[in-house]
């Protein structure tokens, strides 16, 4: 994540401890993770009430075979607490979806374990709000891909967008601190500025907005990748509303994800700019370290299978059910995770020669390989040559 409100109008935000928190190795080279703990996302169901189009877990609204019982559950959240990870995030499908989920929340909660919910929404009533409340959720991420139509289409089902936004507004009105996710793409692209009208007027108080990652279902949205320049667009105008909503005294939090070419390009402009927070943007940018599947991020599958990643779901590494996940994730305990840490050995293409790999780490492994090369160029990174050199 590339917190982009941080960055560009520095003060405390909501888990810099987990955004920042690397320092140099022993040369002084390379960012190191200190505590090598994985945010863990937990996909607790496959079931989902919605079609979205980019779904990287090709969910539908079916009874699925195979899930995760609440047993396994318990005995997975107790190791996680054991192994000290610092978040437990429900997904799906949709999380709501899966009977018991919010026991299990408390559950994680009462371990140790801050939890989060990300979600499309439309099942979050005024009780279920409450249910959160009550149980402690950290966060809830309410997935919304741009106003009522483009929402709509995009989601596959009609009368999705009021729905969502009406669990937005009773996650505000419960205390449960709620954002907004928008998954950027052709088909939504334009609706960037509408979605800044809605949080303002809405009081959102946090918006990520997540580049697309073709794998699931996405790979069928070949078409609808944004070019270079139409992403380069998108994080100006990001950038300058974001700014706009902050020099207004409009308390917000806003995120780039899944895409660290984010971070060079908002620090480059800074610099030309004149920016005073240049400096220390660069230096939470070393801090962040750029992508960290594999080591600061982890998937847990309905199934109990372990991956770097929720988009890397053919890379398994074990299964909690039969294996306690802080062993799978053990150092040295998968030869493709050993790589996935140490990957600047295996980059090739233009990250051999960037000069921003510190910053990025190679960007994002999955959607490379979806493009056939894992150790290859990103094809989402939009930094020119003269940027890179």
């Amino acid at each position: 994540m590339i917190g982009i409100s941080k960055l560009y109008y520095g003060g405390d935000e909501a888990n810099d401890d987990l955004r920042y928190h690397r320092h140099k190795s022993a040369d002084g080279q390379r960012p190191v993770n200190p505590n090598p703990k994985p945010i863990v996302v937990w996909n607790c169901t496959q079931r989902c009430n919605l079609k979205c189009a980019h779904c990287y877990a090709c969910s539908a609204d079916v009874e699925y075979t195979g899930e995760m019982t609440d047993d396994q559950a318990r005995t997975m959240i107790d190791d996680l607490a054991a192994f000290k990870a610092p978040v437990l995030l429900f997904s799906g499908g949709e999380p709501l979806m899966r009977p018991g989920v919010m026991d299990l929340a408390v559950y994680a909660k009462k371990a140790g374990l801050r939890t989060v919910f990300s979600t499309n929404g439309t099942l979050i009533t005024g009780d279920v709000a409450r249910q959160m409340a009550a149980a402690g959720v950290s966060y809830a991420g309410i997935s919304l891909d741009g106003t009522q139509d483009v929402n709509d289409k995009f989601r596959g089902v009609a009368g999705a967008f009021e729905q969502a936004l009406g669990g937005i507004r009773a996650c505000l009105t419960e205390g449960v601190k709620v954002g907004l996710r928008l998954t950027m793409n052709a088909r939504n692209v334009a609706e960037i500025g509408p979605v800044f009208d809605l949080i303002e007027r809405e009081g959102i108080p946090r918006v990520c907005f997540y580049h697309l990652v073709s794998t699931g279902r996405g790979r069928g949205m070949g078409d609808d990748t944004l070019t270079h320049a139409q992403t380069r667009a998108a994080i100006d105008l990001i950038t300058d509303r974001t700014a706009d909503m902050l020099r207004r005294g409009k308390k917000v939090q806003v995120l780039t994800v899944d895409n660290h070419a984010d971070g060079p390009y908002m620090y480059l402009r800074m610099k030309r700019e004149g920016h005073p927070l240049t400096d220390q943007a660069y230096e939470l940018l070393m801090q962040n370290g750029g992508n960290s599947t594999g080591s600061g991020i982890a998937c847990v599958s309905w199934n109990g299978d372990v991956m770097p990643d929720q988009f890397w779901r053919q890379h398994v590494l074990g299964n909690v059910k039969t294996r306690k996940f802080s062993e799978i994730w053990a150092a040295g305990g998968h030869e493709f995770l050993t790589k996935l840490r140490d990957r600047r050995q295996y980059l090739h293409c233009r990250c051999q020669h960037c000069r921003w790999v510190d910053v990025c780490n190679g960007n994002f492994r999955a959607r490379a390989e979806a493009h056939g090369d894992m150790w290859g160029e990103d094809p989402a990174c939009y930094l020119t040559d003269e940027e890179i050199a």
